[in-house]
């Protein structure tokens, strides 16, 4: 497992995102509120984290729900998995939405999203007339069946 240097400022008043268990892939996210919001069914919000990153060339950090958030609250990220670039400079922010069937309340310091910290290689695109067929083929959405 690699480790790279992110410099990070937080402007909030929440402790800086850090890997729970040893095996963690991301790190929690939590919401930077002033006051604590409700969120209505099938509402989507844009949250403030107070983080602001630096990530060095060749990263991402990619924004991913909170599978616990998800089953007992039903709030989810859009946009998911969201792509911070590595010459974002702007606060994060996570695109949640409420899919149960009940308001549900997000105070400050919840933790709302994980962030993963992923190397991205670019593409060289070459312009051609034609590509490798395979046995797949064009199947796709589900071609393969339910069971």
């Amino acid at each position: 497992m690699n480790t790279i240097s992110v410099n990070i400022i937080n402007k909030s008043s929440n402790e800086l995102p850090a890997y729970a268990t040893e095996g963690s892939a991301g790190m929690d996210l939590r919401a930077n509120l002033d006051q604590a919001i409700t969120l209505q069914s099938l509402e989507r919000m844009l949250i403030p984290t107070g983080l602001f990153i630096e990530l060095p060339d060749g990263y991402e950090a990619q924004i991913r729900p909170r599978s616990g958030l998800a089953i007992k609250q039903g709030i989810t990220c859009l946009n998911s998995p969201g792509t911070i670039d590595s010459d974002y400079r702007g606060e994060l922010k996570v695109i949640l939405i409420n899919l149960s069937s009940e308001p549900q309340l997000l105070s400050h310091g919840d933790r709302i999203a994980q962030m993963i910290i992923s190397s991205v290689d670019k593409a060289n695109l070459i312009l051609v007339q034609e590509i490798n067929s395979t046995n797949r083929g064009e199947g796709g959405f589900g071609h393969t069946g339910k069971k």
